[in-house]
Order: C-alpha cells, then sequence, then structure tokens
C-alpha cells in the first residue's frame, strides 16, 4: 500500500494533502493548556503498577528522594508527571543531567557579568552619593539571580513541589555525595546574597517555574518547609555510593508485560482497539501479534515502549501492513544503534 505517503518522491509539487490527527503524546498546538509540556501530557496516559504506587507513597511519607531504575522508554520520567497530576502539585521542576553538571547548577543561577555591566553603567551616568549608591547596586542583585529546579523545590510550601532529576547516573562522579548534604539538611545558602544581608535582607527573585514566578528570600537563606518528591531516574549505566543509596529509596521498573502492555496502548491509542473481553489482547489479530512479536524482541534487542506505540500508530492511521518494511525500522534495536555510532 502506498496511499497511505504524503511525500511520494516525485517531482511534480502538490498541496492536496492534509496530516492525520496527531499522536496522543505529540499533540502539538492542540493542548488544553498551552504551559504544558509534552511531558507533562505523558503522566495522563501513566499506567502504574502497584509496587510503583506503593513505592511513590513511601517516599512521600518518608521524606527520602525515589532513585528509579529502568530500561529506557520504560516510563521513570512518566511517573513524576503522573503523581503530579493525581496530587495537583503543579509544575514538575525538570533537571537534566550531564557530565559536566555540578551541584550548583541544580541551586541557583547568577548572571556575574551582567550586574557587573549595568553597576559600570550605573556609575558613568549617576551622580548618587558613595552610600546610595552602594544601595542601588544592593538592590538590583536580585534582577540577576534564578533559582534552578533544585533550589525552586527547596523553597518553603504546605505541599510538597516536584522535582525530577533525570539520568543521575550520567553525572560526574562527585554529583550523588554532593546531593547528601541538601538532602539531609533541606537547605542551603545563596553566596551572592548573603554578603549583602545587612544592606538588603530580603529579595525577590525568579524561581525555575516556566510561568517565572518570583518568590522572597530572606538573608540569602533557602530552607525548606516540606521536603519535595525528588525523583532521581537512571538508566543504570553506574554504580552509586552506598552513602547516597542509604539516603534513597529504590525502584527498578520493569518492562511492562502483556496485560499491561495493552493498558498503555489503549491509554495512548483509545479503549477501541482494546478487546474488552480480554485485558491481555487487542481487538485486531495482526496488532495483537506485533505486540507478541515485539515482546518476544525485547529479550534480546533494546526496545522502548514507545517504539511499539508509534509502530502501531503508523498500521492505525496509515493502514499500512504490520508486516511492512516501515515497522522493522520503527523496532530497531537502540542498543545496536549506540553501537553503531
Amino acid at each position: 500500500m502506498t496511499d497511505w505517503q504524503i511525500f511520494t518522491g516525485k517531482s511534480d509539487p502538490h498541496d492536496d494533502w492534509e496530516l492525520p490527527e496527531s499522536p496522543k503524546w505529540r499533540p502539538f498546538g492542540k493542548e488544553i493548556d498551552p504551559n504544558q509540556s509534552r511531558s507533562q501530557i505523558r503522566g495522563e496516559t501513566f499506567q502504574p503498577r502497584e509496587e510503583e504506587i506503593k513505592m511513590v507513597n513511601a517516599a512521600l511519607y518518608l521524606r527520602r528522594p525515589l532513585l528509579i531504575t529502568g530500561k529506557p522508554g520504560t516510563g521513570k520520567s512518566s511517573l513524576a508527571y503522573a503523581v503530579a497530576r493525581e496530587l495537583m502539585l503543579g509544575e514538575v521542576l525538570y533537571w537534566p543531567i550531564t557530565s559536566r553538571t555540578i551541584l550548583k547548577d541544580g541551586l541557583y543561577n547568577y548572571d556575574a557579568i551582567a550586574r557587573l555591566q549595568e553597576v559600570k553603567q550605573q556609575q558613568k551616568s549617576s551622580e548618587l552619593s558613595r552610600e546610595e549608591e552602594k544601595e542601588q547596586q544592593a538592590s538590583s542583585i536580585e534582577n540577576y539571580i534564578t533559582l534552578a529546579p533544585l533550589g525552586t523545590a527547596l523553597l518553603p510550601s504546605t505541599k510538597p513541589r516536584i522535582l525530577l532529576i533525570d539520568e543521575i547516573d550520567k553525572s560526574d562522579i562527585d554529583l550523588p555525595n554532593d546531593l547528601l548534604n541538601i538532602f539531609e539538611e533541606g537547605r542551603f545558602e545563596i553566596e551572592e546574597l548573603v554578603r549583602l544581608k545587612k544592606e538588603i535582607p530580603s529579595v525577590n527573585v525568579r524561581t525555575a517555574y516556566t510561568a517565572d514566578i518570583s518568590h522572597e528570600i530572606i538573608e540569602g537563606k533557602v530552607i525548606c518547609t516540606t521536603f519535595p518528591l525528588v525523583i532521581l531516574t537512571s538508566n543504570g549505566e553506574r554504580d552509586f555510593p552506598p552513602p547516597f543509596l542509604r539516603r534513597c529509596l529504590r525502584l527498578t521498573m520493569k518492562e511492562p508485560e502483556k496485560e499491561h502492555l495493552v493498558k498503555i496502548i489503549a491509554a495512548h491509542l483509545g479503549q477501541e482497539i482494546a478487546d474488552p473481553n480480554n485485558s491481555k489482547k487487542l481487538n485486531d489479530e495482526a496488532l495483537n501479534d506485533l505486540v507478541d512479536n515485539f515482546i518476544t524482541q525485547r529479550d534480546t534487542k533494546t526496545l522502548a515502549n514507545d517504539q511499539l506505540l508509534n509502530a502501531l500508530f503508523m498500521v492505525i492511521k496509515g493502514r499500512i501492513s504490520t508486516k511492512d518494511e516501515l515497522i522493522k525500522q520503527l523496532l530497531q534495536d537502540l542498543g545496536q544503534v549506540e553501537e553503531d555510532e
């Protein structure tokens, strides 16, 4: 079948085409809330298991970070958004980790260069006294400090803020240990404000929320009143030091079995493709075989759930055969791709 193809590879330009409805997990321009991220929408369709539900509740009760380990695409990040949605905890604070990430990156950012430029400009154009000039410089510092995700999560609140620290296993070897004191104390200082606490005891600084919310900081100290729900994700690429593990609750997110996978598919692609009389089976035999084949391939390949969703969407909306060569391309081994690169 070729009638599903919008791009034909022929030289004749044409505009008599339109796209089908987008996948539920890629709804660009169709969000109910324009400020809602793609990841937040994933929280609506996430299907948690019983052990995952229990560990989230344990983390809430014990005020402990939850370290989730699992293969790519198993829903580690989506769990954070599902919790935030159900408990109405607001925006998930997202902190992606790389090998260059340090603790301060998660706490706050201070644009020293921009502030220095402003101070020099003020000195050139102002005729204020030395004391007035010093006071003006101190009061302007709040414009150059922004709390980062971890710093924002530690702000005082009546309910826990929710923080997703993504791919902690990619971090520098020192970062997990650097987080220990923060997790234990639930507080930190903004050095630039501590130095000026006599001249300016309180300032309002921007937070990491996308709505650009500001918050008052007194004497440069941030002290949490309710420990945030911290979810750290790991692909299992490294081991962590025992002191770090001791301060975390640990959850291994397994690949879904057939019954759970069908629930995930139904949540994303609609209940109509699932058999209402059999929660372990889709109502189309070809689709059901595709899912079975996906589960079998997972034994020897690294495959993510969203790869299967992409393939199913093309079968349903593109109306291509489950045996089409495109399906094989969509279900390529992620581990093999990494090796080839």
